[in-house]
């Protein structure tokens, strides 16, 4: 049996899917209706965690946070199972997680972090990418309960935060590429174009390829011979920001860039190639 705390638009789709394997599955979410939706696929739904976890071999999570991950957790500490296994697929932070896995490995308890790169239809339809890290025999032990819950599982090594760290390197890019974006629109619409017109650049123009690119090279510490040059780089983040302001329109994510550029600038990197504003900092 197993047990799923959070029942949200990632969690109800894993409940669903597991409910299709045949999986006989309790669930509990803080907002009860939300848990009850799935109560017509066949999950039994609980008032309160304990109930829900009670007998499970397994208990997943897609919660908020750490703080709810252990609000819900700690009162179960007498009531898992010594055979049972924790998987929590809750985007936290890498310090408290490790501290999860040590708290509850030195209950005798299995905990694993395994974070995703999925939305709710790769949760329903078992796609997308599952994060895992930590001591190897737990790995080997987990891996084959959670592969039918996403198309690919990615081990990150044997350190339990490994897997929190790559979550939020992820998500950090997703969302300074969002923050880009609405640069680009806000700059676009100053000028009289619609963000649909804007977007048709990037279906010639892909910018993510930098990532291959510069991103290996940024990596790998090479700024020279540079292929974009940071002085350069720093006269079109001006060239951005004076245009906007003609136009009445502040920019936010680009004037942060430009301010990162200058750093270097003045530490004398303005021939090498703009990604040096990933080396050590002047």
């Amino acid at each position: 049996m197993i047990a799923y705390f959070g029942t949200g638009l990632l969690g109800s789709g894993f409940v669903r899917k597991m409910l299709e394997r045949g999986e006989t599955v309790h669930v509990w979410n803080r907002t009860i209706e939300k848990a009850r939706a799935l109560e017509a696929a066949g999950a039994k739904v609980f008032d309160n965690p304990a109930d829900a976890a009670r007998g499970a071999a397994e208990i997943h999570l897609t919660l908020s946070d750490d703080d709810a991950v252990d609000s819900v957790l700690e009162p179960l500490a007498s009531i898992v199972l010594p055979t049972a296994f924790i998987a929590d697929h809750t985007t936290t932070a890498p310090t408290p997680t490790g501290e999860r896995v040590r708290r509850w490995t030195e209950r005798g308890r299995t905990f694993v972090h395994a974070p995703v790169f999925m939305g709710p239809q790769n949760a329903r339809d078992a796609t997308g990418l599952m994060l895992l890290s930590g001591d190897p025999t737990t790995r080997a032990r987990v891996k084959p309960r959670l592969e039918p819950m996403t198309g690919k599982v990615l081990e990150l090594g044997d350190d339990p935060t490994r897997a929190a760290s790559f979550k939020l390197f992820g998500n950090m890019m997703l969302l300074v590429i969002a923050g880009g974006l609405a640069d680009t629109y806000r700059l676009g619409r100053s000028l009289g174009i619609e963000p649909k017109d804007v977007y048709t650049l990037f279906s010639e123009f892909n910018p993510g390829n930098a990532i291959g690119g510069r991103g290996k090279s940024m990596s790998e510490g090479k700024f020279t011979p540079p292929n974009f040059e940071l002085a350069m780089a720093r006269k079109d983040l001006r060239l951005m920001i004076d245009e906007a302001a003609r136009h009445g329109e502040k920019l936010d994510v680009v004037p942060a860039v430009a301010a990162l550029c200058d750093r270097y600038l003045a530490a004398g990197h303005g021939s090498e190639d703009v990604g040096v504003i990933a080396a050590a900092r002047p």
